[in-house]
């Protein structure tokens, strides 16, 4: 289980009335949250909590001392003192004997006693307990999308994308006549993309471009007055009309209708090694539409400032990917309309 303080993210600030500041404060200053807290050990992680401690007044805690493992018996054993609520171990994981002589001295403690991890410097993803073959292990990475919440996510594609389908079929008949009546070629485009756990899967799009044969291996994001845009396609990269056929990937399984965009193999290949935590979009289904999209992050990525910033609204949707947090997406989806000067 992992608590949260607060959450901040790209696009989204958090308000609130001074009342609702005061009344938590005023709150632990009578007692009614009030708990005082015994950090063990001395270094950068013991300076990082008290930090966040002494940030977070409201929060009730109040920090008792701050001893070494070697020293916290004797703390405790003083008559005198307040036993305390909460004693967290600030040690490295790998000091074994510290956190052995720390659990010997509070081996007759009632107070909640907790180890806090080092991992304040990394980047990590959906981290917590997850118990495997009857062993508890630390999560650094890994998707959030198993057990209850992907019968929800699956139901919610499915059922979403057999509506949405059913809505449009006569717009998608359309498209695809206008498309084989105006340019010579297929009505669908196929381009294979990363998927979940980065397997290849083939995305399909109405072909909005001429057909052309690229150069050696490479895939040539399109510009804006790209030559191969057809009158037709760019009304269709512009409107997003040309993604409707990813409806079928997702009654097929391989899309979701809210996640991260998918970007072509190549551009994967490129961008993974230039931005930290490229690959870890991969760890949900690739979406038709997505939070980096809602907030403008969409179309070509001719800076590496752009592709960061997708990325960094991908990895906030998959640290807080709900039920609830799709269907807004979708909304916005709606709300703000198809038609983006970035789509080109």
């Amino acid at each position: 289980m992992v608590w949260r303080l607060g959450a901040e993210h790209p696009g989204h600030h958090v308000h609130g009335a001074p009342g609702d500041l005061c009344r938590p404060a005023l709150a632990a200053q009578q007692g009614y949250n009030f708990k005082t807290v015994l950090i063990v050990g001395h270094g950068p992680i013991s300076n990082f909590v008290q930090k966040a401690v002494a940030d977070a007044p409201w929060s009730g805690l109040q920090i008792q001392a701050v001893v070494a493992p070697e020293t916290l018996a004797t703390h405790l054993h003083t008559a005198s003192r307040r036993q305390p609520d909460e004693v967290w171990l600030c040690l490295q994981l790998g000091d074994k004997a510290g956190i052995e002589t720390s659990l010997d001295a509070l081996r007759h403690s009632t107070a909640n006693i907790r180890l806090v991890p080092d991992w304040f410097s990394l980047k990590l993803m959906n981290h917590g307990i997850s118990e495997m073959v009857g062993l508890q292990l630390l999560d650094l990475s890994a998707s959030p999308i198993s057990g209850a919440a992907h019968v929800v996510k699956v139901t919610e594609d499915m059922v979403l994308a057999a509506l949405i389908l059913v809505l449009i079929s006569p717009l998608m008949l359309a498209i695809a006549l206008a498309i084989k009546l105006t340019s010579p070629g297929p009505v669908l485009f196929k381009q294979m993309r990363h998927g979940w756990n980065g397997q290849e899967i083939s995305v399909y799009k109405f072909r909005s471009m001429v057909v052309h044969q690229e150069h050696g291996s490479g895939v040539t994001q399109a510009t804006r007055n790209d030559a191969r845009i057809t009158p037709l396609g760019a009304f269709l990269r512009r409107t997003s009309l040309d993604e409707l056929p990813q409806f079928l990937n997702v009654l097929q399984g391989s899309m979701s209708i809210v996640g991260p965009r998918p970007h072509a193999v190549q551009h994967n290949e490129h961008y993974k090694e230039l931005v930290p935590g490229y690959m870890r979009r991969h760890k949900v289904k690739p979406g038709i539409t997505g939070w980096a999209q809602v907030n403008g992050f969409r179309g070509e990525t001719d800076t590496l400032h752009k592709m960061e910033q997708r990325v960094l609204h991908d990895l906030f949707y998959i640290e807080n990917i709900s039920l609830w947090f799709d269907l807004k997406i979708i909304f916005l989806t709606v709300l703000k309309g198809f038609i983006h000067p970035n789509a080109h």
